[in-house]
């Protein structure tokens, strides 16, 4: 085990495995109000997202947003948003999980054009912040702290 394994996993962090894809995306799996799926890992991308067509997917409750979505060539998307959702990834888990809901179909044809597989949807900045977390690019690892129960 690496030291920084033994460091952060001492600090109550948990360990997520990573997979890089053919876009050089780290992908990664998040269960969301109980349902499974594939994200990518986005540091760039303030809110963590969902596509607009899987609300009844995750069990979400979406409400109008007046938020535009903007980002890898598009802008001004229409949204929606959904409060309160549990997310779980890896064993780290939080019951308030402010998800943006958009039209992924643009993200998701890139992808395909690499070869790459679809995803559910995005893992952003907020949630990293949550989580405290530490990324190892080398181990493809993702580290996010245990909240205090």
């Amino acid at each position: 085990m690496k030291s920084i394994d033994k460091i952060l996993l001492k600090k109550n962090y948990v360990k997520i495995k990573l997979k890089k894809i053919a876009t050089n995306h780290l992908k990664l799996k998040a269960t969301i109000n109980g349902v499974k799926g594939n994200f990518i890992l986005d540091t760039g991308a303030s809110n963590s997202c969902v596509g607009l067509d899987l609300i009844s997917f995750f069990k979400l409750d979406a409400e109008e947003s007046e938020v535009k979505a903007a980002g890898a060539g598009a802008t001004g998307m229409e949204t929606q948003q959904s409060k309160g959702n549990t997310l779980k990834i890896g064993d780290w888990i939080t019951h308030k999980s402010h998800l943006v809901l958009f039209n992924l179909a643009h993200v998701n044809t890139a992808l395909e054009q690499h070869n790459a597989k679809k995803v559910h949807g995005i893992i952003g900045a907020d949630i990293l912040e949550k989580g405290k977390a530490f990324i190892d690019y080398k181990a493809h690892a993702l580290y996010l702290k245990l909240e205090k129960q």
